[in-house]
């Protein structure tokens, strides 16, 4: 065993551990990347000033009032917002904001 081949076989390990790590970092929810643009005007907890509060609201009504919003007849930015989305990408908007946007704090 060579002198240089030691020093290798003590840092094989750790390279190893180091690669095994490098994917243990999960990309965010697709519901969270989805819903950052909700931010936009609703802010980050569901009640932005001017606009309609979605903070407090259950999965269940934001999937109600999204696929609404998507299905009548353009009459305002929602309207336009939700048809930009299927219907299973407005599941993940609505199961994220309901998980992450609190009561009215108004």
């Amino acid at each position: 065993m060579s002198f240089k081949a030691i020093p290798l076989r003590l840092l094989l390990p750790f390279g190893l551990l180091l690669a095994a790590t490098q994917g243990a970092h999960a990309a965010p929810p697709a519901g969270r990347l989805l819903a950052a643009q909700c931010a936009q005007c609703h802010g980050t907890s569901g009640n932005g000033p001017g606009f309609d509060e979605v903070a407090g609201k259950s999965a269940s009504e934001l999937r109600k009032d999204l696929l609404e919003m998507k299905r009548r007849p353009v009459e305002g930015i929602m309207d336009r917002q939700a048809r930009g989305y299927t219907d299973a990408q407005i599941k993940l908007i609505a199961d994220y904001l309901a998980a992450h946007t609190s009561g009215s704090t108004n």
